[in-house]
């Protein structure tokens, strides 16, 4: 079952499927090793894994799992970054939610933003119950996007990654359907 990957516009942005022209730029932001700090990766070092990435974002939508899109500023269509709804399981009606921004990104909403139109997509769309996010728990600014989004920490991945031998543990957290329409009817 392939899953379209949809565009998205907001009030700043445009979100739209992940292209091959995107190659360069996505290189450039995870080659990035300030961007990838808190990552679960070490950051690219070779440009066979941007035609990982590409071919990963068509096996999502042609599998049916997921979705990655580019993120966009609307006014020049400047490469901001990407956002991903994976892992769907409409059995269990649940998914996983991610984003990556370039450092010229950070601070300015964007990842609220974006992040914030992809669930609206999903959970419409896609009959949705619940999603699930992670953050590195040394990345206050992720743990601040998901919980403005009305993610709830749930709790501590304790040395779930080790990444160039650096240990980390991950927050999970979690935004149920309820609580998502709750937030939009209030806010």
């Amino acid at each position: 079952m392939t899953l379209p990957t949809p565009t998205l516009d907001t009030a700043r942005l445009r979100l739209r499927p992940v292209a091959d022209t995107d190659a360069d730029d996505l290189f450039t932001l995870n080659s990035d090793a300030e961007v990838l700090r808190y990552w679960d990766s070490p950051p690219w070092t070779d440009r066979s894994a941007v035609e990982r990435f590409l071919a990963g974002s068509r096996r999502m939508a042609e599998d049916g799992t997921g979705a990655r899109l580019v993120i966009e500023r609307g006014s020049d269509q400047a490469f901001l970054g990407w956002c991903t709804f994976n892992g769907w399981n409409p059995t269990f009606r649940s998914a996983s939610l991610g984003y990556c921004l370039s450092r010229t990104a950070w601070g300015q909403g964007y990842a609220t933003e974006a992040a914030g139109a992809l669930l609206g997509w999903a959970f419409g769309a896609l009959d949705l119950n619940r999603v699930q996010a992670e953050a590195d728990t040394r990345n206050g600014a992720s743990a601040r996007v998901l919980e403005k989004l009305g993610f709830v920490r749930e709790g501590t991945l304790r040395e779930d990654c080790i990444v160039n031998g650096v240990v980390s543990d991950s927050w999970v957290y979690g935004l149920l359907r309820r609580d998502w329409e709750k937030q939009r009817t209030l806010g």
